[in-house]
Formats: structure tokens, sequence, C-alpha cells
């Protein structure tokens, strides 16, 4: 368990390029009603309770990146991105130093609400070296094979979002173990989950969807529009 006081660090991911999206800039520089996409996510992050952030952006545009995020209320650094996201979530692990308590987050799901990090961030204080939240899966889902197809039983399904919360030396031998066995993972608990260290879950939320396509910021900027309207 770890302690109530224990600081909370984030690695924001914003290295990628977002073509499918449309735009001839980063993804994380899009603007969503008004705010970079990565403002939004940082923001966040630090209304949930996350005291120090790293955002690991694309090399080409660290000085628009170190613009954007200026004002955060909370120490902040940007480096440069790797060529996949767990060597971007590497270099974020280096440049952020000794933290007992690591969230990695994704800044293409930039309204996340504070509750779900409030909530990763307590289990990870409970003791749960890694957890994640996670969705259940509402559509039908088909697994397609050679000979045809066959319905895969949903209620074992959880579509999972983030930021995922990790004990801070659990996340770094995991990215340890990842090049040192040459593992391809598409997050940091399946990093985790390859030495053998259980996941537990928190409820996620429908409003911490990932923009990846123009569909995606139209759904945002509904969200949004509907905050506004709550507020």
């Amino acid at each position: 368990m770890t302690s109530d006081s224990a600081p909370v660090a984030a690695i924001v991911v914003a290295a990628g390029s977002g073509s499918r999206l449309g735009h001839p800039i980063p993804k994380a520089l899009v603007e969503l009603c008004g705010v970079p996409i990565v403002r939004r996510a940082v923001d966040a992050l630090v209304e949930g309770g996350v005291q120090r952030v790293v955002v690991v952006a694309p090399a080409s545009h660290l000085h628009e990146f170190r613009t954007i995020l200026d004002g955060v209320p909370a120490p902040l650094v940007v480096v440069p991105g790797g060529v996949e996201r767990q060597d971007s979530v590497r270099l974020g692990l280096d440049a952020l130093g000794e933290a007992s308590v690591v969230l990695v987050h994704d800044a293409a799901r930039p309204l996340v609400p504070a509750r779900v990090v409030g909530d990763v961030v307590r289990a990870v204080r409970d003791g749960a070296r890694a957890v994640i939240p996670v969705l259940p899966v509402v559509d039908t889902v088909r697994r397609e094979t050679t000979g045809g197809s066959s319905i895969v039983d949903r209620d074992e399904l959880r579509a999972v979002q983030t930021p995922q919360g990790f004990d801070g030396a659990l996340l770094r031998e995991a990215h340890r173990n990842a090049v040192e066995c040459a593992l391809t993972v598409t997050d940091d608990a399946s990093a985790c989950e390859a030495l053998g260290e259980p996941i537990a879950f928190v409820p996620g939320d429908r409003e911490a969807l990932k923009i990846t396509e123009p569909f995606d910021l139209l759904v945002a900027e509904a969200i949004v529009g509907a905050r506004r309207q709550r507020t």
C-alpha cells in the first residue's frame, strides 16, 4: 500500500501524428472547442489529483507544446517521444525521475473526468500495483475466422481506457522487461501483465472517449457543449 501523501505523477503520451484525424499538425495540438487536445488532457489530470506531469511530444513540435502548456498549475516538462508508443512511455519515465504513483494517459482522451483519475489514484494507493479504467462492451462482437465467424461473449469483454495507474517501480521494471524480451505492447498494463502482475479494474467513463477520427472530434465537441450547459 502506498502512502496517501505519496506524490502522483503522470506521463501524457502525445507523440502521435494523428493522420487519421485529417489535420496537418499533430493530433494533440488540434483544438477542441478552442482549446488544444493536449491542454484539455493535462488539465483533466491535474484536476483529478496529478501533481507532476511529463508530456511526450513529437520532436518537431516541442516549442508549440511548451507554449500551449505554459501556465498548467503543476510542474511540467515536455520531452521528445520515440518511434512507438511504448518507446515514448519509456522516455517519459526517464524524464520523470522517481515517483511512487505513476499514471500513463493518452492525450487523445482529453475529456476524462476527474472522478476516473481520482479512482485510479486511490486504487494504486490502496495497494493495487496496476490499475486500468474499463467499460463494458455494449455492441455485439463477432470473431472472424477463415471459415466464417462466431459470436464473442461480450459479458467477458471490457473496453480499456486511460489513465492507467501503476506502482512506479513496477512500471519501470515492466518497460525494462519489454526491451530485454523484445515485447511489443499496446498499453502499459500489458507490459506489467507480462511480469505476472494482476490487473485491477476501476469504472471508466464514456466521456473519456479516444479521439482518432473526425467523427470522434464531433462527439467530443458535443460533450464539451453539454458540460458547459451543466455549469
